[in-house]
């Protein structure tokens, strides 16, 4: 989505009584407006609000007077109000401004709400970007702004079921989006998490397994789907389990037969089906050599085994 994506919106809907609150990373956020002034000329003047108030300007050009300093506004400008900062917007004349405004309360999840004796700390990591009194009011750092405002202005004007979970999370993002746009680049510099991603590899093997005991499998399958050769796959498995796939396979399917026959309502060629054998011989004699008994003798002591 781009600015003039925000620009064609037929619409922006009111999210009041829609979208109230969500809470992210240990802070909370109460929506309080979200609205636009279309391309023509307007003026608010001076006044200031006991939330955060942000501006996206996606057509033409204006001024926004924050304090003793004036900026200029241009489109893809994101522009923010603290609560308390007095300010003031102004659209030009020869090229009428529009923005999309969205305002927040924003406090640490876990405290009451903030009050003149009691502000959130300024000392909040990346979020400082929003509650550091003397952080910039100005940003081009727009991100994926625009998308947002344009999907949570479309999913409000013809909510659908989910619509509640699709808004809680949509304005979510748009608070974390706002708070980036005017952190200082050191506070959204992290080292990125990098993970081994062996196991992750060898248990989407070990699901398609599990996933397709009935039916004939080989390693070749199996390494198809975590996309590795054979070899790789047979060695990636030994390694992380110290079993080969094929007897991983065996394994799982005699389980899963320990458990079937204790199902009165299966037969034991049912049983030896359901899991991939096609014969009941073979089932038999690998059940025994794994269990110690035959399929009847697992079923007629009920499952338990005696010393």
């Amino acid at each position: 989505m781009t600015l003039e994506s925000v620009a064609s919106a037929d619409r922006f809907v009111d999210l009041a009584g829609l979208l109230e609150s969500c809470e992210v990373d240990g802070f909370r956020a109460d929506f309080l407006s979200f609205g636009h002034y279309r391309p023509e000329y307007w003026r608010n003047y001076w006044h200031s609000h006991s939330f955060h108030e942000v501006c996206l300007a996606f057509s033409g050009c204006g001024r926004f007077n924050s304090g003793d300093t004036e900026y200029d506004v241009q489109p893809g400008a994101v522009f923010l109000a603290r609560p308390g900062e007095v300010h003031e917007i102004e659209s030009s004349h020869s090229e009428p401004l529009g923005i999309a405004f969205w305002g927040f309360t924003f406090r640490p999840a876990t405290t009451q709400p903030p009050s003149a004796s009691r502000p959130v700390s300024s000392d909040a990591g990346w979020w400082s970007g929003l509650t550091r009194p003397d952080g910039p009011v100005m940003s081009r750092r727009v991100g994926s702004l625009p998308a947002l405002i344009t999907a949570l202005a479309a999913e409000a004007a013809a909510p659908v079921s989910g619509y509640n979970t699709a808004l809680t999370a949509l304005g979510s993002t748009l608070v974390m989006e706002t708070a980036r746009a005017f952190a200082l680049d050191d506070d959204l510099t992290v080292e990125p998490v990098r993970r081994d991603r062996g196991p992750l590899v060898v248990e989407s093997m070990q699901r398609h397994l599990r996933d397709n005991l009935s039916r004939p499998i080989t390693v070749r399958d199996v390494a198809a789907v975590a996309h590795l050769s054979e070899r790789h796959a047979e060695r990636l498995f030994h390694q992380q389990t110290g079993a080969s796939i094929m007897s991983t396979l065996r394994r799982l399917r005699l389980e899963l037969a320990a458990q079937l026959l204790l199902d009165p309502s299966m037969t034991v060629t049912e049983v030896a089906r359901a899991c991939g054998y096609s014969d009941v011989r073979p089932f038999s004699t690998a059940f025994r050599r794994h269990y110690g008994r035959t399929p009847g003798d697992h079923r007629r002591a009920g499952g338990t085994e005696f010393v």
